[in-house]
């Protein structure tokens, strides 16, 4: 394992401190928001600490952005840098939801 930062969480800190400039919203308020310390903050902006999910949706509420924001753009070079796609894992084969008849909410508000 390295000592460095994920590039897919150093993509995500990118996308927090684009958000947040583009407001006009310190570390310090944006932490204040969240129930955090800014040098957190600092830490999340730069990768080295990875953004729990918890947090990324608290952070994406008080941004007013979805949390998909983060995601946004990754390069498909950064996103090959995930664990599942570093181990060689396969995707698992998803039912598309456009054909599976019992997937579509249409469906399911009929059904219920």
């Amino acid at each position: 394992m390295s000592d460095s930062p994920n590039p897919i969480d150093v993509h995500v800190g990118a996308r927090l401190k684009l958000r947040r400039t583009l407001l006009g919203i310190s570390q310090e308020k944006l932490a204040e928001s969240v129930a955090i310390t800014f040098q957190q903050i600092q830490k999340y902006e730069r990768g080295i600490n990875r953004i729990g999910a918890s947090r990324l949706f608290d952070l994406a509420a008080v941004l007013d952005v979805s949390v998909n924001f983060f995601f946004e753009e990754i390069p498909e070079q950064i996103a090959r840098q995930s664990p599942a796609q570093r181990s060689g894992a396969k995707p698992a084969e998803l039912p598309d939801a456009g054909y599976d008849l019992l997937a579509r909410r249409e469906t399911l508000e009929l059904v219920r």
